[in-house]
């Protein structure tokens, strides 16, 4: 299938191959071929056409111990012959591609008609002047010639700040995949692979990996290119990425050698001969195909999802993901992690989208403010239609009952362009309207927050490769953290050790111990301990030796070295090929064995691991002359209380280790396992300390401050790990905790056929603390457990930190999930939402402060925007039907929409964060956005804001003694009146700007001011903007020139917004009784059924767009963007505009009311619902009010 879609692809190769035959014994075709083979099949054709493994490394020029020899020329060859290690990505979009998107927004559309048919009309001159005279008063104005040279202005603004819209969208996207990467790139430098060159072990990045190389493999790796293995120890590979097979399959030299890119390597460790990279490996195959079928899948996809979506950005969006799909390609070491895109044509593509489909549900309710953003745009914007409809149709009827019921003037068909001017007038005006009520800037908040969040938190140690996750862990509740790596410094040293019935506090001198048991001892660390796994002088003078590879393996080679002993002559002597068979090290086994052959035929096994695990398996142990004695169970049991416990109790971990003598005839049954790890003699224990981070107790109370409970999990001794626990704060004597290990854990949630029970795990998680000797599944239960549970009044929002390939479940599962960026494998990394580049707990106390910052820019974003929106949406329409012309003329209201939006949400979403946003309980997932504060900010501001406007329209002339501008003939020129009640309006959300920095009702608005330049840089920048417009604007901006006093008198009305802001603040919330309830109410119940469907069937559509590549990097942004935007049928507005405009018909308590529907997240708990079963009882039993 793959030879021939891409036979034009591989004719070049081939003519390479012509070229080069001389050079290398097997062409790329032989070694495709070779590599599509599986099993005995393959060994069989590497036998009879190659002479087995060792015959493929002389054809491809390598040796099997040595590897290639490094020489440029060499390498340089081979990349022209076989190819280079990457899959080249996608071209990304163009800018113009990007400003037709924009371009498709149904409300930039419907101001687009609007302003053509205005410029139209403008230059439509009606035949004959005597018609004039019948059509009454409405013909006067209309063709003076004043008003008819300045006609075209307002359209041609319009159509001005629709460009500007567009213009800003497609930068921002722009910049967005610019950034997206940026970080690909560094992802991808970071992805390094051990490889033996000249003999020496390197690591080398994916992309420089060629054809003829020898890598090592080992637990946890990605493997980056395809390759025959050459000798492998206890090999098991997960393909599931590839077959869809989700059992680990064994392979072995003789019966099954072939690796495949893309792959994980879950047990074991070996070393493969690369036959095969970039486009020629197996997933670049795959790769290639998927990008041959690419430009038609997508136009049939677009078309389709337009289609079924009835939404415009769909496409955007898809594309979106479809790129970042081709590009995490190369992200994933070059090769491919076939999981975003199993293989579609083969193997059953039907099960994979089932499969998707349960992935993608529980990932849609991932990000809370999206849930609650897409709710409150919706109610915005058909608040924001409501309130435009409902202008239009006044002004009309207005017009319509003035000429022809009260003057009975006839409809004459040469008066019809007069007619259909006014109509086209009063049509923009109710665009107008819908324009400032919808918020355009929240979108572009929310983008501009979070990406300047990712871009700083990547200083802060933070590599966030989804972007919503940023946002979410604001919200958590829960930490599940490991214990080694990420509490502790991974630095382990041995510092106590029990041998010849001797327990020795520090390390003793070599001369102490006994020669025999010290020959053992520095034999069985030495050559039971992955080859590695090395001990490298430092990189500084005076720093400390660099430990290379497994951690804890580390520490007992240091032992090795401080009993003047050196591991490498013993590992020179039985080079790794030589070990006879090697039992690796897994979370089951809890231990490692090498069995090695004597020179007298005889076998010897070493065995090393967890002590309590050990020393259940030894029968003898070594005495002080080095000779084993019987060791029975009470001698266990006292060993365990004088030996094991004071060292775990001390924080050590315990490791013992043991051999056992094997007779060379008959050979033992290897395989029976059970038997072979019995019956061994004890060499000696070694307790290890693994220090924790000097920052890590710090950072814990911070976490405890801000309401996030830290639960530790490890596979450490449960004394080990509560000592630890007591060391970094997670447990303070006297509390009332839980610390239990697995098997208790296990006891107490699982029933009698031991299945999980959710009453059970909701007795259990509440007061856990530390989860000790646990392996991977319970971590994953226990997450799962504390996410769906429903005890609290809140949903929990989980964190989990991970670096082993078995936390990928756990990770996957959490709201968040942390992957160590130096242990952590590869198949961590993969399942993971943000990479702590230092592995360093203080890190994710930093993700959390970035985290609410996003939630509270946002949030002061729209206590800003809802204001200006209130109040610009009350005086249009008071002042239109009223008046029958708006105060605030449609190219002012775009200039204050506009820049206010767009400046406005960059100055509020660049505030950076401070300590004190951990001083306050997370959110959670049922909060408002629009907390009662934010309320009283809002109708506050709102209230001064209208009193202010609505006494300088009706009383402005007499105050300032100038000429009224109501009702002034359409020809007039801009009046001094309005122009005032304009900057006026302009000065007051100037000065309120300032006061939205602070939304928990702070006093001190101008706190850390200075420390965000763009701030500063933006208010002067308006106000000088707003300088030009009043003084120079002119016609198009119907703007009168105003002298110094009037100028003073707009700027002191503006100032008192700062003073009123301050009375706002002392009146305490208690006392607004009203408010409270419209601030915090989650009332589901309130919703009717429509409301309910239509976010199930926003969901699924959801669902489907976000599948497309299962990269959240894009989803985050593009997500929060192309929902919003896709609402835009009504473009997210307020519907608080929707309360403020029914205040004339209402009381305030239905305002209130209004506001409260407005910020209700019932879609949050509707995805909760959807996504689990548990959840479901949650989602319909009334919420309970929580504290405001």
């Amino acid at each position: 299938m793959g030879d021939m879609s891409n036979s034009d692809f591989y004719a070049k190769n081939q003519r390479n191959e012509e070229n080069h035959a001389a050079g290398f014994g097997c062409s790329v075709m032989d070694l495709r071929s070779l590599m599509e083979l599986r099993g005995t099949e393959a060994v069989v054709k590497l036998q009879e056409d190659y002479g087995g493994i060792e015959g493929l490394c002389k054809r491809l020029k390598t040796s099997p111990t040595e590897g290639l020899t490094g020489a440029l020329p060499d390498l340089d060859k081979r990349k022209e012959i076989y190819g280079k290690n990457l899959i080249p990505p996608k071209k990304p979009k163009t800018f113009l591609q990007l400003v037709w998107e924009a371009l498709q927004d149904v409300t930039l559309i419907i101001l687009e008609l609007a302003a053509l048919i205005s410029l139209g009309l403008s230059f439509y001159h009606p035949p004959g002047e005597s018609g004039g005279e019948s059509c009454g008063a409405a013909a006067a104005g209309v063709e003076d010639e004043g008003e008819a040279d300045a006609g075209w202005i307002e359209g041609a603004a319009i159509l001005l700040s629709v460009v500007c819209v567009v213009l800003v969208t497609a930068f921002n996207d722009w910049s967005k995949e610019k950034q997206f990467r940026g970080l690909q790139s560094r992802i991808e430098q970071e992805q390094k692979f051990q490889v033996v060159r000249g003999s020496q072990v390197i690591q080398l990045p994916v992309a420089e990996i060629v054809v003829g190389d020898i890598a090592q493999i080992k637990y946890g790796d990605l493997l980056p290119a395809d390759g025959v293995l050459i000798q492998g120890n206890d090999l098991k590979i997960d393909e599931s990425s590839l077959t869809g097979e989700s059992d680990h399959v064994k392979k072995c030299a003789d019966k099954d050698p072939m690796l495949l890119s893309g792959t994980h390597v879950m047990e074991g460790s070996g070393r493969m001969m690369v036959s095969a990279v970039g486009v020629n490996s197996q997933t670049g195959i795959i790769f290639t195909l998927l990008g041959a079928g690419e430009g038609e899948e997508e136009k049939k996809e677009k078309k389709g999802e337009a289609v079924e979506d009835g939404h415009q950005n769909t496409g955007k969006m898809q594309d979106g993901n479809m790129e970042s799909n081709q590009i995490k390609v190369k992200k994933q070491d070059g090769a491919a992690a076939m999981e975003m895109q199993p293989l579609k044509s083969a193997e059953g593509g039907e099960s994979d989208e089932k499969e998707k489909k349960k992935v993608s549900v529980s990932k849609k309710e991932k990000s809370v403010l999206q849930g609650k953003l897409t709710k409150l745009a919706v109610q915005i914007g058909k608040a924001g239609l409501l309130m435009s409809a409902v202008t239009v149709i006044i002004l009309v009827l207005f017009f319509a009952i003035d000429n022809f019921v009260l003057q009975k003037l006839p409809w004459l068909p040469e008066c019809t362009p007069i007619y259909v001017q006014y109509f086209v007038k009063f049509f923009i005006i109710g665009v107008t309207v819908l324009v400032v009520a919808v918020p355009e800037g929240l979108p572009l908040a929310v983008t501009i927050s979070l990406a300047y969040s990712v871009k700083k938190m990547m200083k802060d140690n933070n590599l966030v490769r989804h972007l919503d996750a940023c946002e979410t862990m604001g919200n958590a509740t829960a930490i599940c953290s490991d214990k080694t790596g990420t509490l502790t410094t991974n630095r382990m040293t041995a510092v106590q050790f029990y041998a010849g019935d001797m327990h020795y506090k520090e390390i003793p001198d070599p001369g102490v111990l006994s020669p025999k048991s010290l020959e053992l001892l520095v034999n069985a660390i030495s050559i039971n301990s992955a080859y590695t796994t090395k001990i490298l002088p430092p990189d500084k003078e005076g720093g400390l030796p660099k430990q290379v590879g497994n951690k804890t393996e580390c520490g007992l080679l240091g032992l090795v070295l401080d009993l003047k002993r050196d591991y490498q002559p013993i590992r020179n002597q039985i080079p790794e090929e030589k070990l006879y068979k090697v039992y690796t090290f897994n979370s089951v086994r809890k231990s490692m064995s090498t069995v090695t052959k004597l020179s007298d035929g005889s076998f010897r096994m070493y065995s090393k691991g967890a002590s309590e695990i050990v020393l259940k398996k030894c029968s003898h142990i070594l005495n002080e002359v080095g000779e084993p004695r019987v060791f029975r169970p009470r001698d266990k049991d006292e060993m365990v209380k004088k030996v094991i416990e004071p060292m775990a109790c001390e924080g050590l971990r315990t490791i013992c280790v043991g051999y056992r003598d094997f007779p060379g005839d008959p050979e033992p049954k290897w395989d029976d396992e059970n038997a072979i790890l019995s019956d061994l003699t004890a060499i000696c224990v070694v307790g290890i300390e693994d220090p924790v981070r000097p920052e890590v107790p710090d950072a814990i109370m911070k976490c405890q401050r801000a309401g996030i409970t830290v639960r530790m999990v490890t596979g450490d001794n449960i004394n080990t790990a509560r000592a630890i626990a007591i060391k970094c704060g997670i447990i303070h004597p006297g509390e009332d905790f839980l610390c239990i290990d697995g098997k208790e854990f296990n006891r107490r949630i699982r029933n009698e056929k031991g299945e999980v029970e959710q009453e059970r795990m909701d007795k259990v998680w509440p007061k856990l603390r530390v989860l000790a000797r646990s392996s991977p599944t319970d971590k994953h239960t226990l997450v799962k457990g504390i996410i769906d549970s429903t005890a609290g009044e809140q949903r929990q929002v989980v964190a989990v930190t991970g670096d082993g390939t078995n936390d990928g479940p756990a990770l996957k599962k959490a709201d968040v999930g942390f992957a160590m960026g130096i242990a952590g494998t590869d198949v961590a990394k993969e399942a993971s939402d943000i990479i702590l580049t230092d592995d360093n707990f203080s890190s994710i106390v930093k993700a959390v402060m970035w985290g609410r910052n996003v939630y509270d820019s946002i949030s002061k974003f729209l206590q800003f925007q809802l204001t200006v929106n209130v109040v610009a949406v009350i005086v249009a329409f008071t002042g239109a039907c009223i008046t029958q012309d708006s105060p605030l003329k449609a190219v002012q209201m775009l200039w204050v929409n506009l820049i206010m939006d767009t400046f406005a949400s960059l100055a509020l979403a660049t505030e950076p964060p401070t300590e004190s946003l951990l001083k306050r309980k997370p959110y959670g997932r049922n909060k408002p956005l629009i907390s009662s504060t934010m309320t009283k900010n809002i109708l506050g501001h709102g209230v001064y804001q209208l009193v202010i406007i609505f006494t300088l329209l009706f009383a402005g002339e007499q105050i300032f003694d100038i000429d009224s501008g109501r009702n002034a003939p359409l020809h007039s020129p801009p009046s001094e009146h309005y122009t005032i009640i304009f900057n006026t309006f302009v000065m007051m959300q100037l000065f309120n700007e300032i006061n939205a920095r602070k939304i928990h009702g702070e006093r001190n608005v101008f706190d850390g001011i200075f420390r965000n330049p763009i701030f500063c840089s933006i208010v002067f920048g308006t106000f000088a903007m707003q300088i030009v417009i009043v003084q120079f604007g002119g016609k198009p901006f119907s703007c009168q020139p105003l002298d110094l006093e009037k100028w003073m008198w707009c700027v002191f009305l503006g100032l008192g917004e700062l003073v009123w802001g301050q009375v706002i603040a002392s009146v305490p919330n208690a006392r607004l009784r009203f408010l409270r309830r419209a601030g915090q109410l989650t009332r589901k119940d309130e919703l009717p059924e429509e409301d309910v469907n239509e976010d199930n069937e926003e969901i699924d559509h959801a669902e489907r767009e976000l599948r497309r590549g299962q990269i959240l990097w894009f989803r985050g942004l593009n997500r929060i963007q192309t929902q919003i935007d896709v609402v835009n049928t009504f473009k997210s507005g307020t519907s608080f505009q929707g309360a403020g405009a029914l205040r004339r018909q209402s009381s305030t308590t239905s305002q209130t009311q209004d506001v409260t529907n407005v910020s209700s997240p019932s879609h949050v708990s509707l995805s909760n619902a959807l996504s689990s079963p548990t959840s479901t009882t949650a989602a319909t039993a009334p919420p309970t009010t929580g504290q405001c």
